[in-house]
């Protein structure tokens, strides 16, 4: 497993990490909540209750998926992401 502080749009930023696991899952962590795992087959997974938990934290899932949060909604609505619980 590796854990490397997540690069923003000008280097690395303090409580946001990037973790690639074993399996080749790449998460995005905000501060001790886990936001997002992106799966080696590209499909995204989204904690349904802290993948919207702050302008800070949308900020930085916004660069992880390469997408703006009404783009991130609308699949989720269409089902292209999942939400599932990616805290326990």
């Amino acid at each position: 497993m590796k854990v490397k502080n997540f690069d923003g749009n000008h280097g690395p930023v303090r409580n946001q990490f990037e973790i690639e696991d074993d399996q080749g899952n790449t998460y995005f962590q905000s501060y001790d909540s886990v936001i997002a795992k992106r799966g080696p087959d590209g499909e995204i997974t989204l904690d349904s209750k802290a993948w919207d938990y702050s302008v800070t934290t949308g900020r930085y899932r916004n660069i992880f998926l390469g997408e703006n949060k009404a783009e991130t909604e609308k699949k989720i609505k269409a089902g292209t992401y999942k939400l599932g619980n990616l805290n326990e």
